[in-house]
């Protein structure tokens, strides 16, 4: 439930606060799993989200699954729905505008830590930080879609370069 609070950008933004806490802290699962997990759920259709239920699946069956999603959506939701009707009457007010700006780093920052958390299990291998910066600068001076990129890591790691 205190991750939900966390979750600017998403609840993936909380992976690695939720790595720590299930493999390194407690040992519910290991690295390799939790990463599997979150590409599983990443790989199925539907909202990102997911990825917290396959983990409470795994850890605890259906009734894990179900904790962790309440667990996962009920504060931000009910805090969400509480700061949009005061936003909404105070849009244009300077700590509306300063909380919204201080966003938009923080959300970047918590994704760029899922990112290189999610990769950890991949790092032994030479190729992968490679890949990791050519997709990073790809993607921000190219208009490519992203699925190439994706295509080009599958490709790495079929050929064990990555």
């Amino acid at each position: 439930m205190m991750l939900s609070l966390l979750s600017i950008g998403g609840a993936i933004a909380t992976a690695p606060e939720m790595h720590r806490y299930l493999v390194r802290e407690h040992g519910y699962l290991g690295s390799a799993d939790f990463s599997q997990a979150v590409a599983l759920a990443q790989a199925a259709p539907g909202p990102n989200v997911l990825f917290v239920a396959v983990l409470g699946w795994q850890i605890g069956g259906a009734a894990g699954a179900a904790a962790t999603m309440a667990g996962i959506l009920l504060p931000s939701s009910v805090l969400t729905l509480a700061l949009g009707h005061w936003s909404s009457r105070q849009r244009d007010s300077r700590e509306v505008r300063a909380f919204i700006s201080g966003l938009a780093p923080l959300t970047v920052a918590l994704l760029l830590s899922t990112g290189w958390l999610l990769g950890e299990p991949a790092q032994a291998h030479r190729g992968t930080l490679a890949l990791f910066i050519g997709s990073a600068i790809v993607a921000w001076r190219t208009r490519i879609n992203p699925l190439w990129l994706v295509a080009v890591g599958a490709a790495a790691g079929a050929l064990g370069l990555a």
